[in-house]
């Protein structure tokens, strides 16, 4: 007695011409007693192609799939081919030609899903939207400065943004979605983006308008506690062996990397009257106003820091290289990009941080015909980054700018969630004027993955060459 008996998934659909794999089939066979089992796979078919007798369950084929198939085909055109068969190697050649369509085909659709945007996994989506979309930091600031406003959603979000912080706030919580700003690719389409705000979507102000964050450091939102990095200070030693040889033992050394809440706070005064503006433009002009004065403070501990209560910032972290200024800041950087590649550091994020002394010092520099040399060719064509963050007073004298050169993703910046502003309508200079004194208060902290991937440049002076 025989049997037979197909494997049943489920049904699904394609589109005409989308590979697919046919799933199995099990057969069953009895004799003697004993009862064998076979299960084979009937073969591939495209949408459109599905043979009811054959299956009744089929699911798209995978590209590596489509790719071992096309190594089987290239085999039997070489085994037709030594054989000297034309009729067989020309129905491999037909089967390939027709392959390379199909393997064509699922490339553009693996890439397609590859450029899917991602959706948020966590969090409430839908009170992300209402602070971005509905949450106000005029009316939030004119409120606490006791100004006739409605104000009735922000602060019906304090206790919401408390619970998000781990602690009552010291005035009114501003939500760090409010810093954040839809990602468009065109500067000219504002007015086609449509009312559906995804979380997805957009980027911080805050990380955004640092320059250290555009340089390449990595960021990580939302954090509400400390957060420990393992982090790899020695790999274990390789050897070789005879063969039968015992291997020796030896263990990857790790340490590790914390980021722990900092505070950092900005101090701006404001007209009562802006507060009184119910204008989108005023209330963006304000979110921007505070994004850039954070954004300042997150870049000035993450270049330098290591004061009180400050993080500490890359040339404030132990164990970063140096390299002391020569002749020139021709030949400094290149001993820079030197120590750089002799300690492995990664070639993806490197770049030069310094003072716009040092970019003007660069950009007077000539060749011997008196012909400017360019600013890329005294950094040897390396990205370069300048910025009146940079501290321009170190060493013995005070008069050393900074010259910072490595790959900045290594660098790390911590953010906490809710950025605390506290309201001040009576303080004496703004009060004299009818303004309003506003203290935003961030919590942030820097770190270093790796000290070895930065090389620190001192005795880089205002009377420094360009070239010698």
């Amino acid at each position: 007695m025989i049997g037979t008996g197909k494997k049943r998934i489920h049904e699904i659909a394609f589109p005409q011409g989308v590979p697919c794999q046919v799933w199995q089939r099990d057969s069953s066979a009895s004799q003697g007693g004993q009862t064998r089992q076979r299960r084979e796979t009937v073969g591939n078919l495209s949408a459109g192609d599905r043979d009811p007798g054959q299956t009744e369950g089929y699911l798209p084929m995978k590209t590596a799939d489509l790719m071992e198939q096309r190594a089987a085909i290239v085999d039997r055109m070489n085994a037709a081919h030594k054989a000297d068969d034309d009729q067989a190697f020309g129905t491999a050649e037909t089967d390939l030609r027709a392959l390379d369509g199909k393997i064509e085909r699922q490339r553009k659709i693996d890439q397609a899903e590859r450029q899917e945007t991602g959706k948020p996994i966590s969090g409430d989506t839908k009170l992300d939207t209402e602070l971005r979309s509905k949450f106000s930091v005029t009316r939030a600031i004119a409120h606490a400065a006791g100004l006739d406003v409605d104000a009735g959603f922000e602060r019906e979000m304090q206790t919401e943004l408390a619970k998000r912080a781990g602690r009552s706030a010291e005035g009114v919580f501003i939500p760090a979605e409010v810093f954040e700003k839809r990602a468009l690719t065109t500067s000219a389409g504002g007015e086609l983006v449509p009312t559906d705000h995804r979380p997805d979507q957009y980027i911080s102000a805050l990380t955004a308008s640092s320059v250290v964050r555009g340089m390449g450091a990595r960021v990580l939102n939302g954090l509400t506690g400390n957060i420990t990095i393992p982090r790899e200070t020695g790999a274990p030693a390789i050897g070789w062996v005879a063969e039968n040889a015992a291997l020796s033992s030896d263990d990857a050394d790790f340490d590790n990397v914390t980021l722990s809440p900092k505070h950092a706070g900005a101090l701006s005064e404001w007209s009562r009257n802006m507060l009184l503006q119910a204008s989108p433009d005023v209330e963006q002009l304000l979110r921007d106003m505070l994004a850039r004065d954070l954004a300042t403070a997150i870049d000035r501990a993450a270049i330098q820091g290591g004061g009180t209560n400050e993080p500490d910032g890359v040339l404030a972290t132990t164990g970063i290289q140096t390299e002391a200024y020569g002749t020139s800041l021709f030949a400094t950087s290149a001993e820079a990009i030197a120590k750089a590649d002799i300690a492995n550091v990664g070639t993806a994020r490197r770049s030069f941080l310094s003072s716009n002394d040092v970019k003007k010092i660069a950009m007077l520099a000539q060749d011997a015909n008196d012909l400017p040399i360019g600013v890329g060719t005294i950094f040897h064509n390396e990205a370069t980054t300048f910025t009146n963050q940079v501290p321009t007073d170190l060493g013995g004298g005070n008069d050393e700018h900074a010259l910072i050169y490595g790959d900045w993703s290594e660098l790390m910046i911590g953010v906490w969630s809710e950025i605390d502003l506290l309201v001040n309508p009576f303080e004496s200079t703004a009060y004299s004027k009818g303004n309003v004194m506003i203290r935003a208060m961030a919590t942030v902290d820097c770190a270093v993955r790796h000290p070895a991937a930065f090389v620190s440049v001192t005795g880089v002076t205002a009377s420094a060459a360009g070239i010698a």
